[in-house]
């Protein structure tokens, strides 16, 4: 018996899908930069900066002194559970299990309490803000308070937030609080204020291992987009397509 149209259209349809899928993945392998910018929006205006950032996973020692100027810097409440960035220390076990730990967002640096022996291996991961080009806070705020300026940075108008928490809920990486003071949402900025005058973030100016890099994603002879070429950086939750800027290197299957 024949095979009939409807079925030879829908084989046809599965082979060019698996060719087609096979080249991204050929692509992606011949050329992971392309890889990892693929799921960004891109800048109407290529010549002007794009603000991205980079975190050497390889590199961070959990000394927490990037927390500690950062709420310094931006007068960011100095109790815990309040934080533009923090440190948490990844502990996998031999059998397998998970510990994940952030004491007081690692200011106070770490202590391992499980015994070496047990440990398959340990490593530190600084999170912030993911400075999205896709942000689900941007999208889900009614008033506009939250925005995306046009060098990449997403920023909180605070004289437009009412408090409501949409944004605190939306952002998959938990990087936004309710300042308890002013009753306004708060997050990393990036040190806009200092960036966009020509200085560097307070948390890498005092980073001792140099694990973190500012950079503008269109200089293609930048140091960030060099790091992103050299190595093999991945973001968080890349499924959820919010088009993260920030990249991670070394960055190990558990951390979520």
């Amino acid at each position: 018996m024949g095979i009939s149209n409807k079925e030879q259209s829908r084989r046809r349809f599965i082979k060019s899908a698996a060719v087609a899928a096979g080249g991204l993945l050929a692509t992606s392998l011949i050329n992971p930069f392309n890889a990892v910018l693929f799921a960004m929006d891109k800048p109407e205006d290529p010549t002007k900066p794009w603000w991205g950032y980079a975190i050497d996973i390889s590199k961070c020692i959990g000394c927490g002194r990037c927390a500690n100027a950062c709420k310094t810097e931006n007068n960011v409440p100095r109790e815990p559970f309040y934080f533009r960035t923090w440190i948490e220390q990844y502990t996998i076990l031999n059998d397998g299990t998970v510990k994940v730990e952030s004491p007081n967002g690692g200011m106070d640096g770490f202590k391992q309490p499980v015994a070496e022996e047990d440990i398959f291996k340990s490593f530190f991961v600084p999170k912030m803000c993911n400075h999205c080009s896709k942000s689900p806070c941007v999208q889900v705020c009614p008033v506009g308070a939250t925005y995306e300026t046009p060098d990449g940075v997403v920023l909180v108008d605070e004289t437009y937030c009412i408090g409501c928490r949409y944004c605190v809920q939306a952002c998959p990486y938990g990087c936004r609080y309710i300042h308890p003071e002013k009753n306004v949402v708060d997050k990393c900025t990036l040190c806009y204020h200092r960036i966009s005058k020509g200085k560097t973030t307070a948390c890498i100016e005092v980073c001792p291992t140099q694990a973190r890099i500012l950079g503008d994603l269109n200089d293609k002879n930048g140091p960030l987009v060099k790091f992103l070429k050299e190595h093999n950086c991945l973001v968080l939750k890349p499924h959820l397509n919010t088009g993260s800027k920030l990249y991670y290197n070394e960055l190990s299957q558990e951390v979520g």
